[in-house]
């Protein structure tokens, strides 16, 4: 029996197969029936399910390549960031951003538009420059951003190179609807390092009052709550790239101070009462980009293991709005709570991501793991929440198919671009049909 990371979800797949090469999977996609890609575990709804085949891709090779093209790395789908981080790292290399947890694969994370946090910084699926997949109908496919630059050995390998594909802004956050990526290729830059401080009981008056500055403490901020309490939110997490001028640790303690904060003096977990051993290293300690940004370290069980997750994402200009309909109902959410948290997207021109044509304040639900509670709090959230709110695709969520389409500008576009990818529907399940795809 096949269950998701959370364990909330058993999938109802008639068999999981597992290529262990993309020639192994062109020949289970020559078969018969539906087909859905596996890969992390980490959605908390039947994104990936299927009453077909499940493609898992926990065999397919994990390769990384940095000398495919300068400022690119070219990386397998199945390979995930806490593999890749310290491989660029070795070679004096970095990502922009990275997610909470470094345990999910790059191609499961592009292809919902997973993010970190910070002011300035796209989702994950911002660094695409290249993606190379397998459709449905078994031929493969390779779309390219406009700007990007590619080495000869990388046009040879693959069958179809579209350079500068005008599908490109609609394929990379794709649902798992155009097939299953087998590579991509991610912007990279000169490593750095970060370092990464806590602080307790920021008062939430005062972070509404100017939340832009406190989104901007930090090259990647967080903040955590219970909502136990409507005053204080319990931490504020900042990590900050180095090196850090003067002028911008007094800002930052300014704002701290209006705050009411207070730096923590050991450790913490964003879930109040569990061990920090899990956490990636505070107290200011600067250290390597890919041991800072994630909240959480490979070698651990991230955040609480067993739990839901549902996250919305609004324009900066609803934030506020959106923070204090969430207040407004601490009493409701908070019995079904372990932490909520707060994060920042900049915009992007993806068709299917979240941040598609505008910033956005992420808020995010880590609940405990009671789905039917949950999920008859969920449309009181969604209702109270701004109607520009749009739900990450691979957490738990009740908004209707036809209200979610329309919080996207490019859905019909998208919508277009699937049924030339799968004209015959092969890698529709029923996630993809309450969405109208």
């Amino acid at each position: 029996m096949e269950r998701n990371w959370a364990g909330n979800l058993t999938y109802r797949a008639r068999q999981v197969v597992h290529p262990a090469s993309v020639d192994e999977l062109r020949e289970v996609l020559a078969g018969d029936g539906q087909f859905r890609a596996l890969g992390t575990r980490h959605s908390f709804n039947d994104l990936a399910d299927t009453d077909g085949t499940l493609i898992a891709t926990d065999r397919l090779p994990v390769h990384v390549d940095v000398s495919s093209a300068p400022g690119a790395v070219r990386c397998t789908g199945a390979t995930r960031y806490g593999d890749l981080a310290p491989v660029l790292h070795r070679q004096g290399l970095a990502l922009a951003n990275l997610a909470s947890l470094p345990h999910i694969s790059v191609a499961g994370a592009v292809a919902t538009g997973t993010h970190g946090s910070g002011d300035g910084i796209g989702s994950l699926a911002t660094a695409v420059r290249g993606i190379g997949l397998v459709t449905p109908g078994g031929e493969l496919r390779k779309l390219v951003r406009g700007d990007a630059d590619f080495a000869g050995a990388v046009v040879h390998e693959l069958r179809k190179l579209v350079r500068g594909d005008a599908d490109f802004a609609g394929a990379v956050v794709h649902l798992g609807a155009l097939g299953v990526v087998t590579s991509l290729e991610l912007d990279v830059e000169p490593t750095y390092d970060v370092a990464q401080a806590v602080y307790e009981s920021p008062a939430w008056d005062a972070i509404l009052a100017d939340l832009d500055a406190v989104t901007g403490l930090g090259t990647s901020v967080s903040i955590f709550t219970r909502w136990s309490r409507t005053d204080v939110a319990d931490q504020l997490w900042v990590k900050q790239r180095l090196p850090f001028d003067t002028d911008a640790a007094e800002r930052r303690r300014a704002v701290v101070e209006r705050l009411g904060a207070h730096p923590a003096t050991q450790a913490r977990h964003p879930i109040i009462g569990l061990p920090a051993d899990a956490c990636t290293e505070q107290l200011g300690a600067p250290g390597p980009w890919f041991e800072r940004l994630p909240h959480f370290r490979l070698g651990f069980t991230p955040s609480a293991g067993a739990e839901l997750q549902s996250e919305y994402l609004v324009p900066r200009a609803d934030a506020v709005a959106a923070l204090e309909a969430v207040r407004g109902l601490a009493d409701r959410i908070a019995p079904l709570l372990q932490v909520c948290e707060v994060r920042t997207v900049r915009a992007d021109d993806l068709w299917l991501s979240a941040a598609y044509g505008v910033d956005v304040v992420a808020l995010h639900f880590t609940w405990v793991r009671d789905e039917p509670a949950v999920t008859a709090l969920l449309p009181a959230i969604e209702a109270a929440l701004p109607a520009t709110a749009r739900p990450h695709w691979g957490k738990v969520s009740t908004l209707p198919g036809d209200e979610v389409r329309r919080r996207y500008p490019r859905w019909d576009d998208f919508a277009a671009l699937r049924a030339r990818f799968d004209p015959e529907g092969r890698f529709r399940n029923a996630y993809l049909a309450r969405l109208g795809l």
